[in-house]
């Protein structure tokens, strides 16, 4: 029977009744999301606010009051600096290329009877203790290096990052590689996530144009996934930078210099980790301020990333 225009009228006012969610249920996620948002920046701010109130002293302390009797805090941090942002360098430098590989393997080139499993795999690499790593980094990785540091001390030893190679394997560069191997399921479970989200037409498209696998891959995936890829980079630079007990196991403590394969170097959260429990007064205040350094280290590099991914945040077939 043909409905009449009234009826019709009816009956898609009723329908948009039920589409129209029940009011008193969305201020109420409204609200809950507003407050949980809140809480994140008061948290932030009171967390800041702490950082910055008891690093003053440190920060604003005359020669000879620091401890090592140097004369500014930053003489004190900046080795420190030099130590955390070369070792989460490094340690991002070999995870990105492996992670972003077996996040394509995983999601375009392998068995689905085996993407699955490898998965599995990858994500539990994630659950495992930081301080596993370091204990693995320290008694097994360390002493089987030993032999590659030797050969590069010999073969390309008048560079200064590979000279006086260290007898244990407790460098900057063994560090890195723990780093490297922590952060790599967290960079490849994003890409991971990101890479299965390409539209299939794009993936088509190319395909049907004559593009082969890499070509396709090239072509549609990556620029897709471009933003995707830096924020995950950027997740995984922000752990680098803070992980502590992996990088204290596996350090052998001692003055910043430029070599990654010999003894010393240290980095700013193994050096909060190694001294805080003991410090007090000036020393904890100098501890505190380091951490605040570490604090806008983070923030900056977070506030670079969300610039990068603002950028291409927008995706065009034809770009």
């Amino acid at each position: 029977m043909t409905q009449t225009h009234s009826e019709r009228t009816a009956a898609k006012s009723a329908f948009a009744n039920k589409t129209v969610g029940n009011p008193a249920g969305d201020k109420v996620f409204s609200a809950s999301a507003l407050i949980a948002g809140v809480i994140i920046l008061a948290v932030l701010a009171f967390v800041a606010a702490y950082l910055v109130v008891e690093s003053l002293p440190a920060l604003f302390a005359g020669e000879g009051e620091l401890t090592g009797g140097k004369s500014n805090f930053f003489e004190y941090v900046w080795p420190l600096m030099g130590g955390t942002l070369i070792a989460s360098t490094i340690a991002l430098l070999l995870a990105t290329p492996v992670a972003v590989g077996v996040a394509l393997f995983i999601s375009h080139f392998a068995p689905a009877r085996f993407a699955a499993p490898i998965g599995y795999v990858i994500d539990l690499l994630a659950a495992i203790p930081s301080v596993v790593y370091g204990a693995w980094g320290m008694a097994v990785l360390g002493p089987a290096v030993v032999p590659i540091y030797q050969w590069l001390e010999n073969n390309a030893g008048f560079l200064p990052f590979f000279k006086d190679a260290s007898a244990t394997g407790r460098t900057l560069l063994t560090a890195s590689v723990v780093l490297a191997v922590m952060i790599l399921p967290i960079i490849t479970s994003m890409c991971r996530e990101i890479f299965v989200q390409t539209p299939k037409l794009h993936e088509e498209a190319a395909l049907a144009l004559g593009a082969t696998r890499w070509e396709m891959i090239r072509m549609a995936v990556l620029p897709f996934a471009r933003s995707g890829i830096v924020s995950a980079i950027m997740l995984g630079l922000g752990r680098a930078l803070g992980e502590t007990m992996a990088v204290t196991l596996v350090l052998s403590p001692g003055l910043f210099t430029w070599n990654i394969i010999g003894a010393g170097n240290q980095t700013i959260p193994s050096e909060i980790a190694l001294n805080f429990p003991e410090a007090f007064g000036m020393r904890a205040n100098e501890l505190i301020a380091a951490g605040l350094i570490l604090f806008i280290i983070t923030l900056v590099v977070n506030m670079i990333a969300r610039w990068i991914v603002s950028r291409h945040k927008e995706f065009s077939g034809a770009n």
